[in-house]
């Protein structure tokens, strides 16, 4: 057997080999709940079998010490759970089925960390996989191409290559899924600016309300540069969360705790009778959500909507404020990703954004390119409110919306541009505060420092190009250049029709 370490690139290409046996099948959006298990599952199993490898040769082949041991392990894998019993059975007539109690088996070794999260997946599905000679044939190709993957810890070139490939999975999906991406993951660009942005301290506590499959949430959780955190988020979703559990175990960030629910009607992350409190909370909510809640939003027992309810149709600012509320006063940071509307909408919305402002919370607004988002080609912006301004009342305007790079589908962020929004908004903190009433142009038609003055004057509309000036002045018409380039064509035209004219003379017209 070979010993070279096997790569990222390697497991990625046979991951997503894997999904030929769906595509055209079943959406996108949901073959991914399939592929995504599948790993995960060859992923403990690989784990485990690297551990017994380990164990048996620590104990010179004494089977009970081995399993001694193995009870420490951070997944306990019984035999019929291992993904090898599962390819062995690949012939089975009732394949589907054998799938389904190995998940319910692993689930119930390892109840404290995996209950619920395969509730929402059905490998036997007539609906979604088809009928069972369909069906069987479909898992049996899974099983195989997965069988090409050897995740043993002590054989990949480094620690994190099972989550990223997870993660490269999503991202694969999100692109194809198209609309319904939204629902389960923010671009990498934009998770990578937004966790850059809002510099994630060790012992911190991070939250995101709305993690999806928690991507977010790991790239916020990878920029404190130690394991020195506490990660929490919550998902409506439940095959979603499902996900963003899975996600976290890959990572191995097993302490998270994501819980399953709707953040803005039944709020999961809880200390005793209150919110839990964060230093950092981050969020990519779906965008100007209906029917969000708003008919009980005055009775809300956490007091979230003091500031205003915002519109029934419209649940952005239900999303903003209840992350504020779930910072801790003084110290707490928000970093959340909008829609440009939430920054000139007016009615409710203006006025919670006036009092948002007026309490000094706001500290910067980044307009972002364009068709950044799967599903959508509406520009976003990202808000970062922070607790800690002190006496600095100023707030940052960043023009970035021709800061990307164009591909086949959708725009991205790349490394460059990202660090180019980061440098000026921490260039931005260092500055001193302006101790005029007008602001200061940081870069011409790129970024600007308000004074509160300026959006008091301009009604506390935050719309970017208020502040940041990217007027192009059209260069001069030489117009004695263009009536001879216009006479020069009108003696073109004549002479093309009188030829056309002799043409159809010719042809007895």
């Amino acid at each position: 057997m070979s010993t070279k370490p096997i790569t990222q690139s390697e497991i990625n290409n046979i991951v997503w080999k894997a999904c030929d046996t769906f595509r055209g099948v079943i959406d996108p959006s949901q073959y991914k709940d399939y592929i995504l298990t599948m790993l995960f599952v060859k992923y403990v199993s690989d784990v485990w079998k690297d551990k017994q490898n380990v164990y048996m040769e620590k104990y010179n082949q004494d089977e009970i010490r081995v399993d001694r041991a193995l009870r420490n392990e951070r997944f306990q894998v019984p035999a019929s759970c291992t993904f090898e019993h599962l390819f062995e059975n690949r012939n089975e007539a009732n394949l589907g089925e054998l799938i389904n109690t190995a998940l319910e088996d692993l689930e119930d070794a390892n109840r404290s960390k995996l209950e619920r999260v395969f509730r929402n997946i059905d490998f036997n599905s007539e609906a979604n996989l088809g009928q069972t000679k369909d069906r069987n044939r479909r898992l049996k190709n899974l099983l195989v191409d997965f069988s090409a993957l050897d995740l043993q810890p002590s054989h990949l070139a480094g620690n994190d290559i099972i989550g990223d490939a997870y993660e490269y999975l999503i991202e694969r999906f999100a692109s194809d899924a198209g609309k319904k991406a939204g629902e389960f993951y923010t671009p990498s660009g934009v998770s990578t600016l937004l966790a850059k942005l809002i510099d994630p301290q060790p012992g911190n506590r991070i939250i995101d309300p709305t993690c999806g499959s928690g991507s977010l949430l790991i790239k916020t959780a990878r920029e404190v540069g130690s394991n020195n955190f506490s990660l929490y988020g919550q998902e409506i979703n439940g095959s979603t969360w499902a996900l963003a559990r899975m996600n976290m175990f890959l990572h191995e960030m097993d302490n998270a705790n994501i819980e399953w629910g709707d953040t803005l009607n039944n709020p999961k992350l809880l200390e005793g009778d209150s919110l839990l409190k964060a230093h950092i909370v981050v969020a990519n909510p779906p965008f100007s959500l209906d029917k969000w809640g708003a008919d009980n939003a005055a009775a809300d027992q956490f007091n979230r909507f003091h500031r205003g309810i915002p519109p029934k149709s419209k649940g952005d600012y239900a999303f903003v404020t209840h992350m504020i509320e779930s910072t801790y006063e003084d110290i707490g940071k928000v970093g959340v990703i909008l829609p440009h509307g939430a920054l000139f909408r007016g009615s409710s919305e203006g006025k919670i954004r006036k009092q948002l402002i007026e309490e000094n919370l706001l500290e910067a607004v980044i307009g972002l390119p364009a068709n950044l988002f799967f599903g959508t080609g509406i520009p976003a912006c990202i808000m970062i409110f922070n607790r800690a301004k002190g006496e600095n009342r100023d707030i940052l305007f960043i023009d970035a919306n021709k800061g990307y790079d164009s591909g086949k589908n959708q725009n991205r962020l790349s490394d460059t541009h990202i660090k180019k929004i980061v440098n000026t908004y921490q260039s931005f903190r260092n500055d001193a505060p302006l101790t005029a009433t007008e602001g200061k142009v940081l870069e011409e038609k790129y970024a600007y420092r308000a004074t509160i003055q300026e959006l008091e004057e301009n009604e506390y509309n935050l719309n970017v190009p208020r502040y940041v000036d990217t007027f192009e002045e059209e260069e001069p018409v030489d117009i004695t250049a263009t009536q001879t380039e216009i006479n020069r064509l009108k003696g073109e035209l004549s002479d093309v029709e009188k030829q056309m004219e002799n043409y159809l003379k010719d042809l007895g017209f």
